[in-house]
């Protein structure tokens, strides 16, 4: 990736966890400070940390998830949608080289070119104005990841990447309403978020919207409640193992013990969660979930490194969330925020094992039969739980 003509990179440090044999990476530093964001996509590593693929030569396509295995997984195959909805996904920075590395992805799976020439991309700041100068290679990734995602689950969706000035939450949210206000758009998809706290409550509304999903990452710490997650107005979106094999879909789910989950107290019960969620006395997250461990993680290509892009795997709620926000676009029916989920339960994938951390209430932080923090109430099958 190129930057210049733009402002200076943020150089990327990478901390390197191991889940197994597979080593991984937050892309954004963990322990941001109150009132700023880090993005939850995870890169898998080389023992060194440099970006993998899994093949010796980085040009080749991973073996990350494609959209076929994607869309078979959550029963998309085939589904065409209704009429041209628009996706708008809110991350912080510029990114020079999305429209290029976007394009080598949808090639690369023969899905329909989406360009600024043909109407399909529209690349903006955080007020609809000139994209910012500046460049930060984890953000970079953060948004490829969200447009490979989209690219994934609704091929013919129309894409906003709006991007803002810097992570601070009163920047992205500055995107979010921005987002809201263009036509077309039936979700917004936002992959960070911070630990909660009872004082950005004061900010929920931003993380709501009339007739558009606004879906929110719920974290990659492990169990611990994170916002805008807990935005009475979101989707929150929890993360899961996603394998090949078993199950009657021919494929299985279990809890990624990255995914976020907690009781967002000083944030409003939705009334949808009213007898679903009654230990909490909040905003309980997650909603729904989708997959996001890095072990089985999804291919997508963007910058490696400040000068180059290549083929990685990817994982996080950051993947989960673009993901269920291109679903409820596919859907383009009405959107009441989550309700529709928790009203069409026969259409999820119930997720019954994994954990994600110690918690005092056994469902904040374990699977279980119907609703539990880390998944939610279950993963997609087909469109049916995304519109009232």
């Amino acid at each position: 990736m190129s930057s210049a003509g733009v402002g200076p990179a943020t150089a990327q440090t990478l901390q390197l966890e191991r889940s197994g044999n597979v080593f991984h990476a937050a892309v954004c530093a963990r322990g941001t400070p109150a009132g700023t964001a880090r993005c939850y996509a995870h890169v898998v590593t080389d023992a060194r940390g440099n970006p993998h693929n899994g093949k010796a030569n980085p040009a080749a396509t991973p073996s990350g998830y494609g959209p076929a295995q994607l869309q078979a997984a959550y029963g998309l195959t085939g589904v065409s949608g209704s009429g041209t909805p628009t996706v708008a996904i809110v991350d912080a920075f510029g990114y020079p080289n999305a429209e290029a590395d976007l394009a080598v992805y949808r090639a690369q799976y023969g899905l329909p070119a989406c360009t600024t020439a043909n109407g399909c991309l529209k690349i903006v700041g955080q007020t609809g104005g000139k994209a910012p100068g500046r460049v930060d290679v984890g953000w970079d990734q953060e948004q490829a990841l969200d447009l490979d995602m989209v690219s994934s689950a609704c091929p013919s969706c129309h894409i906003l990447l709006v991007q803002a000035s810097s992570a601070s939450f009163s920047n992205l949210w500055t995107g979010v309403d921005y987002a809201k206000t263009v036509a077309g758009v039936k979700a917004i998809s936002n992959s960070y978020g911070n630990t909660d706290s009872s004082s950005y409550s004061a900010y929920d509304s931003h993380y709501s919207a009339n007739e558009i999903a606004v879906t929110v990452s719920t974290g990659d710490y492990g169990y611990g409640a994170q916002w805008p997650a807990t935005a009475p107005g979101a989707v929150a979106v929890g993360g899961t193992s996603l394998r090949a094999g078993g199950g009657t879909r021919g494929w299985t789910e279990t809890v990624w013990n990255g995914a976020g989950s907690g009781c967002g107290l000083g944030h409003a019960k939705p009334s949808w969660q009213n007898g679903v969620t009654d230990a909490c006395g909040g905003r309980m997250e997650a909603d729904v979930s989708a997959v996001a461990d890095p072990n089985t993680g999804v291919a997508v290509y963007g910058p490696a490194s400040r000068s180059a892009s290549q083929w990685m795997v990817f994982g996080g709620t950051s993947a989960s969330a673009p993901l269920i926000g291109a679903m409820f676009a596919l859907r383009n029916g009405s959107i009441n925020a989550a309700s529709s989920i928790y009203s069409h339960t026969a259409n999820l994938n119930d997720v019954t094992s994994g954990s994600n951390g110690t918690c005092a209430v056994p469902y904040y932080c374990n699977a279980q039969p119907g609703y539990d923090g880390p998944t939610g109430l279950g993963t997609p099958y087909g469109l049916g739980a995304f519109g009232n």
